[in-house]
């Protein structure tokens, strides 16, 4: 190679060179303009909370954000498809990002704007909106109503209940139905609507059983009921002891939300036929009488009367603790229904015959004829009893004319609450027979002066008084 030729190969290389370097200080120095472009906007490509803001200021960046977010609704997904769209304006919404933007504005690097077009710079700010919360809490009644309204084209969940098989109880398990948990659905929609969220799933909030099969408070109540439904419990009332029968008390048992309990308007129902069929202050009395053989008595002084509501709840109660019981009900009156109205003892006064017994221990003790009240004051029939004794009683009141009368007695048993009772009458010459209808009293029963100083002594306060 000639000194020529080598000299024009060296000064190719240094065009070569120098137009190298001329370009390299070209895109030197633009990528250095660009990125002094960049020194106040954002690199490109850049995204925040999904919003392209790249080369933008951080102003044009949270206008930008603020129109966007403004303009996009709300939406309320269900199954995955949008079933309600809510304007951010309905909302009270308003929304400000300047002092989050720039914090992502100084974080980037001027000179990294080239890089950014191979990976993108996607962040996630929170959310600088606010919310009215009048406004926000309206929206949220209308959405419950909403949802509501949708939950009855839907299937309900149940929670696990109990049954009642030919054998006893058993456990139907929960199921779970596609109906929309109300609360908890509106609570989420609130809660994202003012975090900036802009969706939410309803789906996610399935209203749930609260009761499962294998819940052991199901499974011990279960275990309860079965045991209750072989409970013998029994009732003594008035002399007669009987069972509940016992598909009776299984058709009163519930499972109230996990919880066993009784049909209260069925217990009631039943204390209540138990009361027309019982009390004797309003039910006739069967009285195996001396000379009549069996009578009904009407209801007098001596009677008691159930207290249906009281006795419903006691009954529960007893039946509940799972244990064979007797029990005699809960009543009102002067005396109650744990034992007969009438036993062994008692006296017996027989309008008709005109004749008094008394019974103790079921023997006579003392009998005697009577006279008994005139036809215009006859004495007044019923089941009483003597509450009281007295000696030396003047009795007074009311002659069929108008007049007052004083009768002193020695002996005085009231028996009802009219004045009415059992005492001596030595002004009548004789008794028994028809003698009431023209000496008869003004409703007491007389009775000889003799035999009633012994009945005096031999009664006690509390004996029943069967007059018919």
């Amino acid at each position: 190679m000639t000194r020529s030729e080598k000299q024009n190969r060296a000064n190719k290389t240094r065009v070569v060179i120098i137009a190298v370097l001329a370009v390299l200080v070209v895109l030197v120095g633009g990528y250095t303009v660009k990125s002094t472009y960049y020194s106040d906007r954002f690199l490109p490509k850049t995204q925040v909370n999904g919003i392209d803001v790249g080369g933008l200021t951080v102003a044009e960046a949270n206008q930008k954000m603020k129109t966007d977010l403004s303009n996009a609704p709300f939406v309320i997904k269900d199954k995955g498809k949008a079933w309600k769209e809510i304007q951010r304006k309905d909302l009270g919404w308003t929304a400000n990002y300047q002092t989050q933007l720039k914090a992502i504005k100084s974080d980037q690097n001027p000179f990294s704007w080239g890089m950014s077009f191979a990976s993108a710079a996607d962040k996630d700010i929170e959310d600088g909106s606010t919310i009215n919360a009048e406004k926000l809490a309206a929206v949220k009644t209308a959405v419950k109503a909403e949802i509501e309204q949708l939950n009855t084209t839907r299937t309900p969940t149940k929670n696990a209940t109990v049954k009642q098989t030919a054998t006893g109880f058993e456990v139907v398990p929960e199921k779970q139905g596609d109906t929309i948990d109300v609360e908890k659905a509106a609570d989420a929609f609130q809660k994202a609507a003012e975090s900036g969220k802009q969706s939410v799933d309803i789906e996610k909030y399935l209203a749930q059983p609260v009761t499962k099969k294998d819940d052991p408070k199901l499974q011990k109540e279960i275990e309860r009921m079965n045991k209750i439904a072989k409970i013998k419990a029994n009732y003594s009332i008035n002399g007669e002891t009987f069972q509940i029968p016992l598909e009776q008390i299984n058709s009163w048992l519930i499972d109230d939300n996990g919880e066993l309990s009784l049909d209260q308007v069925q217990v009631q129902n039943y204390v209540e036929s138990l009361a027309q069929q019982y009390d004797t202050s309003k039910v006739a009395t069967k009285f195996n009488s001396t000379k009549r053989g069996t009578v009904e008595v009407n209801p007098g002084t001596y009677s008691w009367t159930i207290q249906t509501v009281s006795e419903a709840k006691a009954l529960t109660d007893e039946i509940l603790k799972g244990k064979d019981f007797t029990r005699s009900p809960i009543t009102k009156g002067s005396t109650g229904a744990d034992h007969k109205l009438v036993d062994k003892t008692y006296i017996e006064v027989d309008l008709e015959n005109q004749h008094m017994w008394y019974y103790k221990d079921g023997h006579v003790v003392l009998d005697t004829d009577i006279v008994s009240g005139a036809p215009k004051s006859p004495t007044p029939t019923g089941v009483d009893y003597v509450w009281s004794k007295e000696t030396n009683k003047t009795l007074r009141g009311k002659n069929d004319d108008g007049t007052d009368y004083a009768s002193p007695v020695k002996y005085w048993m009231p028996v009802d609450w009219t004045g009415v009772g059992i005492h001596d009458s030595d002004w009548q010459p004789a008794y028994g027979g028809s003698l009431w209808q023209t000496r008869g009293s003004h409703g007491c029963v007389n009775t000889p002066p003799d035999v009633m100083a012994k009945l005096y002594d031999q009664v006690e306060v509390g004996t029943p008084v069967i007059i018919f």
